[in-house]
């Protein structure tokens, strides 16, 4: 639909809405106002016919009563007219004679009418008494003739008003389009690459306005294009030995990648050597502890070893005797074979070594048992068939298996509580893990003194694992706190520490995608808090 379209068809639309309203009102007023008037001349006349007819009706002067309502009936729009003594009987009539015959029903609106009368009465009363009454019918016909006309009227005005209406839109959309065209034209040249377009500007009006503007347009456009060229022109020429220069230049950038790629590789190797020390520098903090953990269940496990060849050696021989009695046929060397084997059982004491040997037994699987559980926490502790990659574990037991190992520094001067909440499982490289939680448990250890308190636990919070180790030492001093994590920084004296330990741990933290915070008083202790999201990091 075209622009010049739109406006004929709004402006009329418009109009003709204006136009309704209009006629309506008029034509509503019109009604109103005709049949308010009809209804009061209705009630005008029959009240002064009564008043008219009053001494008529009181004399029963019927003579009188007729030349009344033939009097009345001059009246071009009655249609009918009668008078009625007090008990309804008819002293005089007049009009039409099927309006006459009609059974009266006083209407009370005009729009009500159906036969095309309207019907009214007034009372005949002298001193409150009703002595009869009068009944009309006037005749709505030129009434409705009259707004019938007035409607055609306004048809007709309304249309020669929409003609006219129309006629304008014509004109004033062809103005209007007139100039739109120009642009319309001017843009589809600039849309082919022409240019050196002109719109001619008429008048002063917004649309004017416009066609300059895009003149303008048109003007920077050629500029813009002009310069364009010209760069086009440059770089075609630039291009020409940028190509060279380019081809220098990756072979650069590739080199450069190359270097960039070995550094890298050997960062990660020395970070991944500088882990690895570490966690041979814990172990041989550790190694003394975790050798006295496993010898103490060796020792007695040795022993009774001992104890059970010796106890093997009795069952042996009377084992070996047993059968020598049992294949013997000689009755009196049976006997004397018997007497033998009974001697040598209160010699062995074999009572004594069948309770025994339950219990030598039962210590042996005790404490192999216990050396199994201690290298199956070094094992976990290290985690190398994991080679550190990332596997969904239960940091609960990261935390048992750290406890493991290092429980051996901690049981004799310090006493453990642990509060491990249910977590869910995450993304984590278990050996790295096992390292921060060891290095925090040493660094614990070493700050309490005799009868110290180490408290760690776990819990679900917003969303995040969190880990807290808690001690009772003696604390961090404030211009310390700050430094802890950083590289190769020791409070400790020369050949008792590196420095790396937290420093370490805190990258592990963060390549999980978590936080580590420590937070200290002097004389009262300190608490390393772990946070770790629940979903792993991108």
């Amino acid at each position: 639909m075209s622009f010049r379209l739109k406006t004929i068809l709004g402006i009329a639309l418009i109009e003709a809405i204006l136009l309704l309203a209009l006629i309506t009102m008029i034509l509503d007023y019109l009604k109103s106002s005709n049949y308010d008037a009809l209804s009061k001349r209705a009630l005008t006349t029959a009240t002064l016919f009564a008043t008219t007819t009053k001494d008529g009706v009181l004399s029963y002067d019927l003579a009188s009563l007729e030349a009344f309502v033939s009097e009345v009936l001059k009246n071009p729009d009655l249609k009918y007219a009668r008078v009625l003594g007090p008990q309804g009987q008819l002293f005089a009539s007049g009009g039409d004679e099927q309006a006459l015959q009609r059974t009266f029903k006083q209407d009370l609106q005009v729009e009500q009418v159906s036969d095309g009368i309207y019907d009214t009465f007034a009372n005949i009363s002298e001193a409150g008494v009703n002595y009869g009454r009068v009944e009309l019918g006037l005749d709505i016909a030129p009434i409705l003739a009259i707004i019938n006309e007035a409607q055609q009227r306004s048809a007709i005005i309304g249309l020669i008003e929409m003609a006219l209406v129309a006629l304008f839109s014509f004109i004033l959309g062809s103005y209007l389009t007139g100039q739109l065209k120009e642009l319309r034209r001017a843009a589809k040249g600039i849309a082919r690459g022409d240019l050196n377009v002109n719109v001619p500007v008429k008048g002063r009006d917004e649309i004017a306005d416009v066609a300059k503007a895009f003149n303008s347009m048109a003007k920077n456009l050629r500029i813009a294009s002009d310069k364009r060229n010209q760069a086009e022109r440059e770089l075609q020429e630039l291009n020409q030995s940028l190509e060279a220069r380019v081809e220098r230049r990756t072979a650069q950038l590739e080199a450069r990648n190359k270097q960039l790629s070995a550094a890298n590789a050997e960062i990660k190797a020395a970070q991944a050597q500088l882990l690895q020390s570490e966690k041979m520098a814990s172990l041989g903090l550790l190694a003394a502890g975790v050798a006295h953990e496993i010898n103490n269940p060796m020792s007695f496990v040795i022993s009774n070893i001992s104890t059970l060849e010796r106890y093997q050696a009795c069952y042996q021989w009377l084992l070996t005797h047993y059968r020598s009695l049992a294949n013997e046929p000689d009755v009196e060397k049976r006997s004397a074979l018997l007497e033998q084997i009974n001697a040598k059982e209160q010699e062995f004491d074999m009572s004594f070594i069948e309770e025994d040997i339950d219990d030598l037994l039962k210590d042996t699987q005790e404490g192999s048992l216990r050396v199994k559980e201690i290298v199956k926490g070094l094992k976990e502790f290290s985690h190398v068939d994991q080679d550190n990659k990332q596997v969904l574990y239960d940091i609960n037991q990261c935390i048992e298996s750290t406890l493991k190992v290092v429980n051996s520094k901690l049981k004799y001067h310090c006493e453990l509580k642990l509060d491990l909440q249910p977590v869910p499982k995450i993304l984590i490289a278990v050996g790295e893990m096992n390292q921060v939680f060891l290095n925090i448990l040493v660094n614990a250890s070493q700050a309490v003194k005799e009868e110290g308190i180490i408290q760690v636990s776990s819990r679900l919070e917003d969303g995040q694992i969190v880990i807290e180790v808690k001690d009772n030492g003696e604390g961090i001093k404030p211009d310390v706190l700050t430094k802890i994590f950083d590289p190769f920084f020791t409070t400790k004296s020369v050949g008792k520490g590196s420095g790396l330990g937290l420093s370490i741990s805190y990258g592990i933290v963060e390549e999980h995608g978590g936080t580590i915070k420590v937070s200290s008083a002097l004389g009262v202790g300190s608490c390393f808090r772990i946070e770790l999201p629940v979903s792993p990091p991108t």
